[in-house]
């Protein structure tokens, strides 16, 4: 999510600036709350799934190659793996099954740890059980302690916050986005809701609550709130329906239909929320600290100072935008690119053209939320409390 950044003592913020920010954020808190209570899938809801088979993981013991027709050893085409299993209906026995050898390789081999699926029929038939992937658990979770560890290290009781509030994030989406969604809800509002829960929790969690907090929560909000918006009205406008592939497999597996312009949205405003939270945070930061290193400073020179800081911040962080979401598609732009399609042509394909509003959609929301952000945060600085400047915190 969003960069650690120093905060140190300072007063609290006048009772008029208090009171104007919960006019602002309390509703918002308010619709947040009673979204996730109606848009809480309570229903057991059962999907028309086809694929009924159970993952199982086992160790590769043994390869010889045999012939894929009839699986005579000496033959060709083929890899027999002998695989020990380590749970399911035979856990400790061993079963032999075929994977394809292509141009000279093989996918798995001797001493690999893999998961089988299991269709569920007879146990001693081997042609119910296929290998179909690699276990992952050790390493991913060794590589999570490893991100945490340096987290912790660098960011100490800021950085354990930060854990936590990236655990929250995990839980909105595992526990109500993905399940709410799943069960009919709209994509969009979904995604709104999620986007604002994880936005309150995450920048409260990590930064405490204060007047520089609010004032970053305020400028992701009225900045995600304009990315809803423009993104409604270019999918609209550029025709994003939302219908490719993977839209249909899930309808399919559903036994539903499902709006793929919502899906559209929805990720694009969850895929924007990360990068928001770090320029609102570092945009509120910079200009407490300017104020903190000159209180004499007039407003108008405080934005300015504080604007120049955004524009390097943003430069950089609409960059990582339009990377990230080129990474994702690049498996998609290489095959455009085997096919010898024109630029233009590529651009304007249903799923590319969809990235290409994700990625300039939420970088017009980056770009916005830095003047907006700061021209908040000078205002509820530059208030006073008492006849005298404030040092809101």
């Amino acid at each position: 999510m969003e960069h650690g950044h120093g905060h140190g003592p300072a007063a609290p913020a006048g009772r008029r600036v208090r009171i104007a920010i919960s006019a602002l954020l309390v509703p918002a808190l308010l619709a947040t709350l009673v979204g996730l209570i109606v848009l809480y899938p309570l229903e057991n809801r059962q999907h028309s799934a086809n694929d009924q088979s159970t993952r199982l993981s086992a160790h590769v013991t043994a390869a010889a190659e045999v012939d894929c027709a009839d699986g005579r050893p000496g033959g060709r085409g083929c890899l027999a793996l002998t695989t020990q299993m380590s749970d399911g209906p035979r856990p400790g026995q061993s079963i032999v099954t075929l994977v394809s050898i292509v141009r000279g390789e093989a996918a798995f081999g001797v001493g690999d740890n893999v998961i089988m699926l299991w269709s569920g029929e007879n146990p001693a038939d081997p042609e119910s059980f296929q290998i179909v992937d690699f276990q992952r658990d050790q390493p991913l979770l060794v590589l999570a302690l490893v991100f945490a560890a340096a987290v912790l290290a660098l960011g100490r009781w800021r950085g354990l916050a930060a854990l936590v509030g990236l655990g929250l994030t995990g839980v909105v989406l595992l526990a109500f986005m993905l399940p709410a969604i799943l069960a009919g809800r709209d994509p969009l509002a979904v995604a709104v809701v999620g986007c604002c829960t994880i936005m309150f929790g995450v920048l409260y969690l990590a930064h405490g609550f204060s007047a520089r907090t609010s004032t970053a929560a305020l400028g992701t909000l009225l900045s995600l709130l304009l990315i809803g918006l423009l993104g409604a009205a270019f999918a609209a406008a550029a025709s994003l329906t939302g219908a490719d592939e993977d839209t249909a497999n899930l309808a399919n597996a559903l036994g539903s239909d499902l709006d793929g312009r919502g899906l559209v949205l929805a990720g694009l405003m969850i895929g924007a929320l990360g990068a928001l939270d770090d320029v609102t945070v570092t945009q509120t930061s910079a200009v407490w600290e300017l104020h903190r290193a000159d209180p004499h400073l007039r407003p108008i020179a405080l934005f300015g100072a504080a604007m120049r800081i955004g524009r390097d911040h943003v430069a950089s962080a609409v960059n990582t935008l339009v990377l990230a979401y080129a990474g994702a598609a690049l498996p998609l732009l290489l095959l455009f690119s085997v096919a010898e399609r024109g630029l233009t042509d590529t651009l304007t394909t249903q799923v590319i053209a969809t990235e290409v509003v994700r990625t300039l959609v939420g970088s017009i929301g980056l770009v916005a939320s830095v003047p907006l952000t700061t021209a908040l945060a000078v205002a509820v600085i530059t208030r006073t409390r008492d006849g005298d400047t404030a040092t809101a915190r």
